[in-house]
C-alpha cells in the first residue's frame, strides 16, 4: 500500500512540474510588429509574401505568432509616434521599410531588434556595414549593383531620343539624396541629364512635375518610397502628360506604370520572415549579415505603351522577363505571374522551330 501511494505522489509531482511548463510553451506567442510609412493597401501583397514565409517556417498567426501593423499613411511625420507605440507593445522584432520608418524605429528602440527591407543601409548611416550591422539594425537591401544605371540604360535603349530624365524624391529621404546622386553620376555615361522633381506630399506633385516638363523631362524615374506615397497622383500625371515611367518594383507597372527594373519586392518580403524566424530562435541583429538582391526583374506594360502612344523596341522586349499584353488582364498587384506570358519565351519558341 505503502508503495502504491508513494508511486502517485511521485507521479502527482511530476504532474506539477510538466504541466506549467508545457501550458507555458503553448502559450508563447511571438509578437511581431510591422511600421509602414505608406497605405496598407499599396502594400498588401508584399505582407501577404512576408506572412506566406513565416508560414512556410511553422508560424501560425493566432496560435505562436501575433501581427501588428502600423501605417502612417502617407503621412511621415506620424512615423516617430508609431514607433513609439509599437515599443510601448513590447513586441518581440519589428519590420520595416523606407528610410524614414526605419529612422523612427531605430530612434524609438535600441534594444528591440529591427528587421529592414531598405534601400541603403549604410549610406544613411543606419548600421556600419552590410557584413557586420553591429546594432539591432538587420535584414536586406534593395539596391544591387548599379540598379539606377540599369533603370536609365533601359530608358535611353528605349527612347534613343531621350535627353532629361526627371527624377522623382522627396529631399528629407536620404536614401532617395544618395540614389539621386548615383543617378547623376550615371547618367553622364549615357549622355543624360537627371533632373530632382521634388516631392514631399501628393499636392506637390503636379506642380513638381509640370516644373521638370517644362525643363525638358522627356521620362520619370520614380523610386519605391515615392511609388507608394504618390503612385495615384503620378501615374495620372505620367498618362495625362505621355510621359514614360520607370519604377523599381513590378508592383507599379501591374497597376499602370510603363516599365520596371529591379530586385523582386514580394520575394525579400518572404525572406525578411528568415531573418524574424533567426532572431525569434536567440540569434542577435548585429550578428546577421544584411543580403542584397541577386536577381532583378525587367517589366514591361504594353497596354500602358499603347495608352502613351510610344513604341518598345524588340530589343527591349527580348531582354524583358515579363511582358503585360494588350488585351491581357493585368495582376493588379496581387503577385498572379503565371497568368502572364513574356515576349523572351515566344520568341525562343520561334526560333526553336
Amino acid at each position: 500500500m505503502r508503495i502504491k501511494i508513494t508511486r502517485f505522489a511521485l507521479s502527482a509531482m511530476l504532474l506539477t512540474f510538466c504541466l506549467p511548463v508545457e501550458a507555458q510553451q503553448a502559450k508563447k506567442v511571438s509578437r511581431v510588429a510591422i511600421l509602414t510609412a505608406g497605405p496598407v493597401s499599396v502594400r498588401a501583397n508584399m505582407f501577404e509574401a512576408f506572412k506566406s514565409g513565416l508560414r512556410e517556417l511553422g508560424y501560425v498567426e493566432g496560435q505562436n505568432i501575433a501581427l501588428e501593423i502600423q501605417s502612417a499613411e502617407g503621412r511621415p511625420d506620424r512615423l516617430p509616434t508609431l514607433a513609439t507605440e509599437l515599443v510601448s507593445h513590447n513586441v518581440d522584432v519589428i519590420v520595416t521599410s523606407t528610410t524614414p520608418a526605419i529612422q523612427a524605429a531605430k530612434q524609438a528602440t535600441g534594444t528591440i531588434p529591427i528587421v529592414t527591407i531598405s534601400g541603403d543601409p549604410v549610406g544613411t548611416g543606419l548600421v556600419a556595414s552590410l557584413a557586420r550591422p553591429g546594432s539591432n539594425i538587420t535584414g536586406l537591401s534593395l539596391i544591387g549593383p548599379e540598379i539606377g544605371g540599369k533603370q536609365l540604360e533601359i530608358l535611353k535603349e528605349t527612347f534613343s531620343n531621350l535627353k532629361r530624365v526627371a527624377f522623382i524624391r522627396d529631399p528629407t529621404n536620404a536614401a532617395l539624396n544618395l540614389r539621386f546622386k548615383e543617378a547623376e553620376i550615371a547618367a553622364r555615361g549615357l549622355g543624360l541629364e537627371v533632373q530632382s522633381a521634388e516631392v514631399r506630399i501628393s499636392n506637390e506633385v503636379e506642380k513638381s512635375l509640370e516644373s521638370a516638363i517644362k525643363k525638358g523631362a522627356g521620362a520619370l524615374l520614380i523610386a519605391p518610397p515615392m511609388a507608394y506615397a504618390h503612385r495615384k497622383e503620378i501615374m495620372d500625371f505620367a498618362t495625362k502628360k505621355r510621359l514614360p515611367t520607370m519604377y523599381e518594383e513590378k508592383e507599379s507597372v501591374d497597376r499602370g506604370g510603363l516599365m520596371s527594373y529591379g530586385a523582386n519586392l514580394s520575394d525579400l518580403w518572404r525572406r525578411a520572415a528568415t531573418y524574424v524566424d533567426k532572431i525569434l530562435k536567440g540569434t542577435k541583429p548585429a550578428d546577421l549579415p544584411i543580403e542584397r538582391p541577386t536577381k532583378f526583374e525587367l517589366v514591361i506594360n504594353l497596354k500602358t505603351a499603347n495608352q502613351l502612344g510610344v513604341t518598345i523596341p524588340h530589343s527591349v522586349l527580348y531582354r524583358a522577363d515579363r511582358v503585360i499584353r494588350l488585351g491581357e488582364r493585368s495582376d493588379n498587384g496581387r503577385g498572379n505571374d503565371e497568368a502572364q506570358h513574356t515576349a523572351v519565351d515566344e520568341e525562343r519558341m520561334e526560333n526553336a522551330l
